[in-house]
């Protein structure tokens, strides 16, 4: 099986890890930070907005089973990309709308995937593109946040289940939970 990547900003990575563990055929999601200038930062770092990085996932996906595209068209679903540099109650740079493209390729379909998320959104969509730069795995405790620890979280219990009901109802064929 060949494995590809994929690299997203969109809000708190707690949220979006849970959203793509739910998605067949990813095979891995790391909460990651990425985007900034600092070596290293820390979560208590990247939360002060002083880093530039954006709080990210980094999906392992086979793309037998799943396009790129697709996951692009699950991430627009699942956040609202015509907020700048928030999602929520989550403000600052570090929870900005951004893809963060490995190639030429993924850049040329993330540019396709946010014309596709305008057309069905009001609001501008915000969503950057941005050249990858290092990539940091944040602390052990942020990974698999949602599995463990978040299920005691009352605001990723307000938050987490609402998102994976839009991608269930968006994306049923893709759910795991769905589709088990």
């Amino acid at each position: 099986m060949t494995i590809e990547y994929a690299i997203f900003g969109n809000g708190c990575f707690w949220c979006s890890e849970a959203v793509f563990k739910d998605v067949i055929g990813v095979e891995s999601v790391e909460s990651v930070y990425t985007g900034g200038h600092v070596a290293n930062p820390t979560y208590e770092q990247v939360c002060s907005g002083e880093t530039g990085h954006a709080e990210g996932i980094r999906i392992g996906f086979d793309p037998e089973k799943i396009s790129y595209g697709e996951l692009l068209d699950i991430n627009f679903v699942t956040h609202d990309p015509t907020q700048l540099n928030r999602q929520g109650n989550d403000i600052g740079t570090q929870y900005r709308s951004v893809i963060f493209p490995l190639n030429a390729e993924q850049e040329a379909e993330a540019k396709a995937a946010i014309q596709r998320a305008q057309a069905d959104n009001q609001q501008p969509v915000v969503t950057a593109i941005e050249p990858l730069g290092e990539v940091f795995v944040a602390e052990n405790y942020h990974q698999n946040y949602w599995a463990g620890a978040g299920q005691e979280n009352r605001y990723c219990l307000a938050v987490i289940p609402p998102k994976l009901q839009k991608l269930r109802k968006s994306f049923a064929n893709r759910s795991k939970a769905l589709n088990s």
